[in-house]
């Protein structure tokens, strides 16, 4: 019997070396498991690096992909961090484009309501830079594009960190 699909979070630690990317998403795509999420940069130690993967299974899928990922040797830990308090952000880059003056000052007002920056301004276009939860950004892009006709989103895998003394998510 298994859970009902949702999205789980995995953080991996592993060495830095050339090919350590491809072979962990392979895993996924050769299983065919559903990878929502994939970042991943150096640690404070340059030899190891860490991945933050988002992916939709259920329990029985998610337990085999802990345990496939266990076994690979470039991986020196997983860390299960779906029950896990958490602070977790999301980049997200929107640009706004032909939009005249008043629309221009609407994209300022949404920027400070949502509180992101605006990061750059061209004749008829804003662009906005968003470091946010996924859910405020997908209300973001939602806000936006239900306002403006021409909305390009470019948006980066979430990156977390177990809190110290707070359940922030």
């Amino acid at each position: 019997m298994s859970s009902k699909i949702k999205n789980r979070w995995i953080a991996l630690y592993v060495e830095n070396q050339i090919g350590v990317l491809a072979k962990v998403s392979g895993l996924f795509s050769g299983k065919s498991y559903n990878l929502q999420s994939l970042t991943v940069g150096t640690t404070e130690r340059e030899d190891v690096s860490r991945m933050t993967i988002c992916v939709t299974s259920d329990d029985v899928t998610f337990e085999q992909i802990k345990k496939q990922l266990n076994s690979m040797v470039e991986v020196i830990k997983v860390m299960d961090l779906t029950d896990v308090p958490l602070f977790m952000k999301e980049i997200l880059y929107a640009k706004v484009k032909d939009i005249d003056e008043s629309g221009k000052a609407e994209v300022f007002r949404i920027a400070q309501t949502f509180e992101v920056r605006v990061r750059d301004m061209g004749t008829d276009s804003v662009l906005l830079e968003c470091l946010l939860t996924e859910k405020r950004n997908n209300d973001l892009i939602a806000y936006l594009k239900s306002n403006f006709r021409h909305v390009e989103i470019v948006r980066g895998g979430a990156v977390a960190i177990e809190s110290i003394s707070t359940s922030v998510r």
